[in-house]
């Protein structure tokens, strides 16, 4: 029988026991612990998840309110059933967020609801984004707050991912920022000054002031925005005058910000569908496997009745569905663990919702969901996505190897912006 070499046993310790197994482990934590804090607050973190959850939820925003602009009254305005006055009473208990509640004059309404429409837009193109994310926020919390009885469970997704997107740095990449900073680069001139920036916060404060001085704005709210504003002056003013450390300082507190938002972010998709697969493994009809056919008799989910009524008479299709709903939302959390399979529960998922938006005609909420899913997406997949859609759009869309002046991560869908 073969013994080791002496030169291959452990080393004794001076009492002639066998070294602890544990004996490297604070060196190895101190180690992995210095590496997440140097990934952390040294760069971006998931820069094109974050691009892309921003380009998806102010495009779920942009189209429901473009598409309920002939019901905009009804739903937010002054012709709402649900009147400005008992909305007002409401907000006077649970103290919510909605600018809508300043005045209930119809032009009032129609600049707030025109407001919302561009701050999407400008969000989705990654134009300013510092800026239009919180006026992104401002329009999403003003209108589901004016009515809260509006909705389809998609809002309340937007509703919270629209706070955390103000904290996230999502115009990294695929935005007018990025493509501006890009180009003054090349032109050896990144510290120029920021003139329409400029604009935007001078009349970002007057309205800031004009609004606290007659008492429209207060409490919670208040310390929040003039606390965006003095932080919106002070990047300004290290990136002008203290370009060197302080500057870096504040990008690590920048990048540390937008980790923790991700992060947030994260936890909150997990608790959305483990919350919703044990819910639906408590009720009954999820547990013999026909929830599925009573939404598919319901007018207000049946877009395509023919096509719901043959759905619903096929019972063994009725099962599969449902089980199989419940064991994807169940299951994804913990999915979270291997790569591929995360990947495989992340696509059925979205096929999902895919399937929600057609077959229960609810296409807000399952772009909602998408969007949210979408922060689970590879990386690797997002470029060679953007590489084909630029391609496409370029008109040089072939098979094969990206080219060469679009391999640049940053550069991966400039073309999309113009």
């Amino acid at each position: 029988m073969s013994h080791p070499s002496p030169a291959s046993r452990p080393a004794a310790t001076a009492d002639g026991l066998p070294p602890s197994p544990f004996a490297g482990l604070p060196g190895a934590l101190d180690r992995f612990i210095a590496r997440g804090l140097a990934k952390v607050t040294g760069t971006t973190v998931a820069p094109y998840q974050t691009a892309v959850i921003r380009i998806g939820f102010a495009l779920t925003e942009l189209l429901f309110l473009l598409r309920e602009w002939p019901h905009r009254d009804e739903l937010y305005g002054p012709g709402s059933p649900w009147s400005w006055s008992m909305a007002k009473a409401l907000i006077g208990t649970n103290h919510a967020f909605s600018v809508l509640m300043w005045s209930d004059s119809r032009l009032w309404f129609e600049i707030v609801y025109t407001g919302a429409i561009l701050s999407a837009l400008s969000l989705l193109l990654g134009w300013r984004t510092r800026t239009s994310a919180l006026f992104f926020m401002i329009g999403v919390l003003s209108l589901q707050n004016r009515s809260v009885f509006e909705g389809d469970g998609g809002d309340n997704v937007l509703h919270i991912m629209a706070i955390y997107l103000v904290f996230a740095r999502c115009g990294q990449v695929w935005s007018l920022d990025s493509r501006r900073a890009r180009r003054r680069a090349a032109e050896g001139r990144p510290g120029a000054t920021d003139r329409t920036g400029l604009v935007l916060w001078a009349a970002g404060a007057v309205c800031l002031v004009a609004v606290t001085a007659t008492g429209l704005l207060s409490g919670f709210w208040a310390v929040a925005f003039w606390v965006a504003l003095a932080a919106q002056a002070l990047w300004w003013l290290l990136g002008r005058y203290a370009a060197g450390e302080p500057r870096t300082v504040a990008d690590m507190v920048a990048n540390l910000m937008h980790a923790g938002a991700m992060l947030v972010i994260v936890v909150e998709v997990c608790f959305i569908y483990a919350d919703a697969g044990w819910f639906k493994i408590q009720g009954s009809h999820w547990q013999d496997g026909t929830a599925l056919y009573y939404p598919l008799h319901i007018n207000d989910f049946t877009p395509w009745p023919a096509f719901s009524h043959l759905l619903a008479a096929s019972g063994l299709v009725v099962m599969v569905i449902t089980y199989g709903t419940v064991i994807v939302q169940v299951a994804f959390p913990f999915t979270l663990l291997n790569r591929k399979a995360k990947n495989v529960l992340l696509v059925l998922m979205m096929c999902e919702h895919a399937g929600i938006a057609v077959t229960l005609g609810l296409p807000f909420f399952s772009l909602a969901m998408i969007s949210a899913d979408a922060v689970f997406l590879p990386t690797s997949f997002l470029l060679w996505f953007a590489s084909r859609a630029t391609g496409l759009l370029s008109g040089s869309g072939r098979r094969g190897r990206v080219p060469a002046q679009r391999r640049e991560p940053e550069a991966a869908a400039s073309t999309l912006l113009g």
